[in-house]
């Protein structure tokens, strides 16, 4: 996959690409379906399937003020994207001035003159442009004028629901990590930077690893103990996250702990990606730490059931 961090980056012959345009937040099977149709129209038309992108999100642009967690960082947004055989992405970066693109000049300037437009693939109730002008039937009608072809989607062929980012965002704080996951296709992701932290688990047996993601966009799910899913080393491993204040000793500020099961060695400084398979619990304040982690012994015992019986795996 071709990644162009701008629209003015990207080459291409006349009358080429099949397009699609959107955020893409979280890359969920209602995201995958578009793309699964993409890459067979581009294959059959013989052109280059390429979605349009953009960061930052037009609402955080366009909206000051509004506090919007994203699903996937950038980074994590074009790792998985790379997994659907997609040939071409462009990252538009987005501002105020390419939002007041008019729906004629956005199809003229920058599908047609920029992305080499043959055939735009679009979800059903899609509307780009300024003030979100531009719909299914313009499309159509400038289709006509400048000679490319306009597919929707329509709802039902989205897996049979009305899978959107915001429901996988609610699902998500109100701690239902198995309803987010089965309406992304995959296990939620947690991507950072492994950094010290207060090493009270290591006198207790139980060392964790602190991940700080820089992305304060990046939505953190309700607190709360969660078997997770990792590979370091070439080896695949569990883990037991903790998402919350620590109030058992008082904590002022949210961390997010893994101690990872059957790992010893230094990790600090190094990058992360958690994927989130199982809520355990709700984050509680334990009288001392002797039973808080007497409490981190018992999740360790049920975390290891649900390996042995298969409720979580790698496969």
């Amino acid at each position: 996959m071709k990644i162009h961090r701008s629209i003015k980056e990207f080459t291409g012959k006349e009358n080429s690409s099949i397009v699609t345009i959107g955020t893409f937040d979280g890359v969920h099977i209602g995201h995958q379906e578009i793309i699964k149709n993409l890459v067979k129209q581009s294959l059959n038309n013989g052109g280059n399937s390429v979605i349009l992108t953009f960061f930052p999100h037009p609402r955080m642009v366009l909206q000051q003020g509004v506090d919007l967690k994203l699903l996937t960082t950038l980074s994590e947004k074009i790792a998985l994207l790379e997994k659907t055989g997609l040939d071409v992405l462009v990252i538009e970066p987005f501002t105020k001035e390419f939002s007041r693109l008019t729906a004629v000049d956005f199809v003229r300037n920058v599908l047609i003159q920029q992305l080499k437009l043959k055939k735009l693939v679009i979800g059903y109730d899609h509307h780009f442009g300024r003030n979100r002008e531009g719909n299914f039937e313009q499309l159509q009608q400038y289709g006509e004028l400048y000679n490319f072809s306009v597919e929707e989607i329509p709802a039902q062929d989205i897996k049979n629901i009305a899978v959107s980012s915001t429901k996988i965002r609610n699902a998500l704080l109100e701690g239902d990590i198995k309803k987010a996951n089965s309406f992304l296709g995959y296990e939620y992701l947690l991507t950072g930077t492994i950094v010290h932290g207060k090493g009270l688990g290591k006198k207790y047996n139980y060392p964790t690893i602190n991940i700080n993601i820089k992305e304060d966009y990046k939505l953190i799910p309700k607190p709360g103990v969660y078997i997770v899913k990792t590979r370091l080393n070439n080896k695949n491993l569990f883990g037991i996250m903790n998402i919350g204040f620590r109030p058992t000793i008082n904590g002022k500020n949210q961390t997010i702990e893994v101690h990872l099961l059957d790992f010893n060695g230094d990790l600090y400084g190094k990058d992360i990606s958690i994927s989130i398979a199982y809520r355990l619990r709700d984050e509680q304040k334990f009288d001392s730490l002797e039973h808080l982690f007497a409490q981190i012994k018992k999740d360790e015992t049920t975390t290891r059931a649900l390996i042995k019986q298969g409720e979580i795996s790698f496969s």
